[in-house]
C-alpha cells in the first residue's frame, strides 16, 4: 500500500522482492498467513476452505523448502490447514528430479499442488504425467481470447482433455464473463476463477462472503 500510488500490483513488487532477496521471508510469511487465515475462518464456525499461495522459483530452489512449508502449517495450528501451493510449469522443469522429490514431500503433508499458468511454458508431457500435482490451471491468456479464436479454443479443449486423462482437476484462470463460463462448462472444465466471481478482496470481506453463503 503506497501512500502516493495506492495499491502496488504483484506484477510490480514480486520481481523486486526476488531481485533484492526478500522473496524468501515474504514468501514464508504469506504461507503462514494463509494457514492462519484458514484457521481463523474455521474458528468462526465457517466451513473449511483451501487457500492457494503462489511459490517463487527462488523458494522452490531452497534446500529447506519442505521445512518452510512444514513451519507454515504449524503456524496455522497443524492439520487440517487448507494450504495449496501453485507453481508455474517452467519453474518445476528447472530441476525436475529434485523438484519432484520436494513436491512429493510437501504433498504428504496434505498440501494441494497446482501447476499455474499451464500452456505458457515448454514442458514435456512425459514429465507432466510424473508430477505429483492435483490441479492444472489454464493460463488466462487463452481464456481471454478463446471465444473468438479457434486456436485458443482448441488449446483450452486439449488441456482439459489431457488433464482429465491424467486424472487431475482443471481450473480456468481469468474468467470475466458468463459467456466464458458457459463455454468452459460445455468443455467440462472443473472450476473457474476470475472477476466474474469476485475481484481480490481483504480477509474481512471474505469472511462476510462466506457468512452470507452460510446464511443462504
Amino acid at each position: 500500500q503506497d501512500p502516493d500510488a495506492g495499491l502496488v500490483p504483484p506484477m510490480q513488487f514480486i520481481p523486486l522482492l526476488e531481485e533484492i532477496g526478500l522473496i524468501l521471508p515474504v514468501g514464508n510469511w504469506v504461507m503462514q498467513e494463509a494457514t492462519r487465515a484458514a484457521a481463523s475462518l474455521q474458528a468462526m464456525g465457517l466451513p473449511a476452505i483451501r487457500i492457494a499461495v503462489n511459490v517463487s522459483a527462488i523458494q522452490l530452489r531452497q534446500q529447506d523448502f519442505v521445512r518452510s512449508v512444514d513451519l507454515a502449517i504449524a503456524a496455522g495450528g497443524g492439520t487440517p490447514h487448507g494450504l495449496d501451493l501453485e507453481i508455474t510449469e517452467s519453474v518445476i522443469m528447472e530441476d525436475i528430479e529434485a523438484n519432484v522429490r520436494k513436491l512429493d514431500a510437501v504433498r504428504s503433508m496434505n498440501v494441494g499442488l497446482a501447476i499455474d499458468d499451464f500452456g505458457t511454458g515448454y514442458s514435456s508431457l512425459a514429465y507432466i504425467a510424473r508430477l505429483p500435482v492435483d490441479t492444472i490451471k489454464i493460463d488466462r491468456t487463452f481464456i481471454m481470447k478463446f471465444k473468438n479464436d479457434a486456436d485458443s479454443m482448441s488449446i483450452v479443449q486439449t488441456i482439459i482433455s489431457l488433464t482429465h486423462a491424467l486424472q487431475r482437476k482443471v481450473v480456468a484462470e481469468g474468467v470475466e464473463s458468463e459467456e466464458q463460463a458457459q463455454l468452459l462448462r460445455l468443455l467440462r472444465c472443473d472450476q473457474y476463477q476470475g472477476f466474474l466471481f469476485s475481484k481480490p478482496v481483504p480477509l474481512a470481506d471474505i469472511e462476510k462472503l462466506l457468512l452470507s453463503q452460510q446464511a443462504s
